[in-house]
């Protein structure tokens, strides 16, 4: 069976040595001390390691099943929901006013990277209902508040998001599902939604569907679109479960990987709902939702990374296979560890270098939403916004790579289901594609987020590296650092001057170098994070602080980074400067 554990040191150097936390200034950040980080994270890691982990093949072997209109979970899941309810872990950065523990988002991410790593399907049931109460939280009626949330804080109640229908995906405008008004106030959906993930389980006592639909006199396009409060079950005025809504489900799809996930077809016949936020304008709405996703679709994308190198790690240390041919065996007999080869070793070191830049990413988006949403701070909001499609494309991206990366370290062993290596590989495709595929990031990234606020957050974040370079230019033990980070930055500021140049006479130009440009970005932003982690390593082993052995492997893995996958955004400048004839020259007919 897999292993997993979580890298606690890793977290808490992120945390406390690169972000800095409990002296951020930040409004909740003073209670981060190490020690409370170290606790919650170690309890988590338990919890993840005894409980959830084991069941992730469980729940890949045994999958969700629907029997007479319910959905059933895979065994074990029901009750390991209820220890999760139990000690707290769904409440953690929720609001105390509704039964929520009031921690900063920071702590939330840093905890649900260590579910999602141990067992991705299930950590979903609980991470989806966090984005419908954000967007009740948000946008909500006070009695929608009180009447939803304090249920969707402890999990006794799950949520969903429902957006796609079987003829409409990304373009939302073309969605069918109708909402009438009614005279009490309320509206009767009716439609057909799919790829509704944990749209029905047997886990909790009733699942706050948020549905898109088109209410009269909305017009056409997204612009008519609002979103309804659509439970399984009615709440009666006291609070109590009444009868069952007109949703049902249809069928469970049968996908790839997140087995342990029900992804469901829901069909609505007149459920009533009630509206959220203001009418005809639900995208505003849903997007509270969805960017949220965003950014635990990312969180995603390393943290089953994470777990597939853990385990591509024990494998090449235990296996023996050939000999070290500069003489560096460690064993007396006729073959040495796969660790000993280079090969094997670029393997890992693309894995660790790519997973600890992405954490420190992550760890960093979720500071800035803390910043935007504690604070008020502008700049904060502005930048998150700029990175969120970053997140989420480029380490959707590296992390199937990664994943297959570990699995190829296991050879033809990890090509045998019985291994779990491939559960990792299917698992983590399926976040290359959901919550808007990779793609729709890139264009939404070139599209609006480079120009939004007249480029105000784009600019900004360039004037951050510029002056990180200038901070500490004149240390010469970052050389290996700031070097590479200038010339990545320069090229991702080039190809950004290509796109204003280019792109208003002819989008074609700016949209064929999206996906360049967005895994640029990522490649920057990486780069950035392992400039400032090198330097907060090197600050630590001058005063003494932590793990030496811990420190060192950090700043040599940074060093990798650097100069093996840095040096990338120069081939992705070439790409986007060769414009959209190449792209667009073949004729649709051709193909």
């Amino acid at each position: 069976m897999p292993i997993y554990n979580a890298p606690v040191t890793d977290m808490q150097f992120i945390l406390h040595e690169v972000l800095k936390v409990s002296g951020s200034g930040i409004p909740g950040y003073d209670e981060l001390e190490p020690d409370f980080t170290s606790a919650v994270l170690e309890e988590a890691g338990k919890l993840a390691r005894d409980v959830l982990a084991p069941l992730n093949r469980v729940g890949d072997m045994q999958g969700c099943r629907l029997e007479n209109g319910v959905v059933r979970t895979p065994e074990g899941f029901a009750e390991a929901f209820a220890q999760l309810k139990e000690g707290g872990w769904t409440a953690l950065d929720c609001d105390p006013e509704y039964g929520g523990q009031g921690l900063p988002y920071v702590m939330q991410t840093a905890v649900g990277e260590i579910f999602v790593s141990a067992n991705m399907a299930f950590n979903m049931y609980q991470g989806l209902t966090h984005g419908a109460y954000s967007a009740i939280h948000t946008h909500g009626t006070e009695e929608q508040k009180r009447t939803w949330l304090p249920k969707m804080v402890s999990c006794d109640w799950t949520g969903t998001m429902n957006l796609t229908e079987p003829h409409a995906g990304t373009d939302l405008g073309m969605m069918r599902t109708r909402a009438e008004p009614q005279e009490d106030g309320s509206y009767l959906v009716t439609g057909e939604k799919i790829f509704i993930s944990a749209g029905d389980h047997d886990m909790a006592e009733n699942i706050v569907h948020l549905v898109l639909a088109k209410a009269p006199g909305g017009g056409e396009g997204t612009k008519g679109v609002s979103l309804f409060i659509v439970p399984k079950y009615l709440v009666n005025p006291d609070g109590s479960l009444g009868e069952r809504n007109n949703v049902t489900v249809g069928k469970i799809e049968h996908k790839m990987g997140i087995h342990g996930n029900a992804t469901c077809v829901l069909n609505y016949d007149g459920a009533k709902g009630w509206l959220l936020g203001e009418l005809h304008k639900g995208m505003r709405a849903m997007f509270t939702m969805m960017n949220e996703a965003r950014l635990g679709v990312g969180l995603q994308g390393y943290a089953v990374a994470e777990t597939a190198y853990q385990n591509a790690v024990a494998y090449a240390r235990d296996r023996l296979q050939g000999r070290s041919l500069s003489g560096q065996g460690t064993t007396a007999g006729p073959a040495d560890p796969l660790i000993v080869h280079p090969d094997i070793r670029r393997n890992l070191m693309d894995q660790k270098s790519f997973v600890e830049g992405a954490r420190a990413l992550t760890f960093w988006g979720a500071q800035l939403i803390d910043r935007s949403v504690r604070q008020g701070d502008a700049e904060a909001e502005g930048l998150i916004s700029l990175l969120t499609p970053v997140i989420k494309g480029f380490q959707t991206d590296k992390g199937l790579e990664s994943a297959v990366a570990a699995q190829q370290v296991w050879g033809g062993h990890g090509y045998v289901e019985e291994n779990g290596m491939s559960q990792f590989v299917r698992d983590a495709r399926i976040a290359m594609i959901y919550e808007g595929a990779n793609g729709i990031q890139a264009l939404d990234l070139v599209g609006r987020k480079l120009a939004a606020e007249g480029g105000k957050p784009a600019m900004a974040f360039f004037q951050m590296i510029r002056s990180f370079l200038k901070e500490n230019e004149e240390d010469a033990r970052l050389k290996g650092f700031l070097e590479p980070l200038k010339q990545a930055s320069k090229d991702t500021q080039k190809a950004a001057m290509f796109f204003a140049e280019k792109g208003m006479k002819n989008p074609d130009e700016a949209l064929a170098g999206s996906y360049d440009f967005m895994t640029m970005m990522g490649h920057l932003c990486l780069g950035y994070m392992w400039a400032q982690m090198a330097k907060a390593a090197m600050a630590a082993l001058d005063a003494g602080r932590g793990d030496r052995d811990a420190l060192e492997a950090k700043i040599a893995t940074g060093r990798y980074y650097m100069a093996r996958h840095l040096p990338a955004t120069a081939l992705h400048l070439a790409r986007i400067e060769s414009g959209a004839e190449p792209v667009m020259g073949l004729p649709a007919e051709a193909f």
